[in-house]
């Protein structure tokens, strides 16, 4: 008798960010690997992150939540990550609210667990989430996208 191990074939699906059609009758964790390993040499993607968060303003500016956020003059230089975590938190806890199950809501999340291996995303010294004020959605949804912005400028000038 051989000794030797059988190894069965592996089918990997791999999805891509945003925009993608969500399997229907399986259940699938979109990882958004490609998105993830592209963070590792270019930065996180926050152009699609902005987008994501286009896609789903609509459906959570019904909600009634009352959410920490940052305004970006409160913001240390060395906390932006920080910050952006406490913004991911906040917006997680508003998507599970409202059961939003939209491919851009999964990028979110995917986001999310990404930000949390960023330089800084738990830097000593940076205030916690619930030491900045309580705001509506709208304005939550505002200070988020200025943030983004700003983000993706300093991006763009390096």
């Amino acid at each position: 008798m051989k000794d030797f191990m059988t190894a069965l074939p592996v089918i990997l699906v791999q999805l891509t960010c945003p925009g993608d059609q969500r399997p229907k009758g399986a259940q699938f964790q979109l990882t958004c690997n490609l998105c993830r390993e592209s963070h590792k040499t270019q930065g996180p993607h926050l152009r699609d992150l902005k987008h994501c968060v286009e896609e789903v303003k609509q459906t959570i500016e019904k909600s009634d939540a009352m959410l920490y956020a940052p305004s970006t003059d409160d913001i240390k230089e060395n906390c932006r990550n920080m910050a952006l975590k406490c913004y991911m938190l906040e917006l997680i806890m508003v998507l599970n609210e409202e059961k939003i199950t939209i491919d851009a809501a999964y990028h979110i999340l995917n986001f999310n667990e990404y930000i949390k291996t960023m330089p800084g995303a738990d830097q000593v010294g940076c205030p916690p989430c619930e030491a900045y004020s309580l705001k509506n959605i709208t304005v939550f949804l505002a200070r988020l996208n200025h943030l983004l912005e700003e983000r993706i400028a300093s991006q763009m000038a390096n």
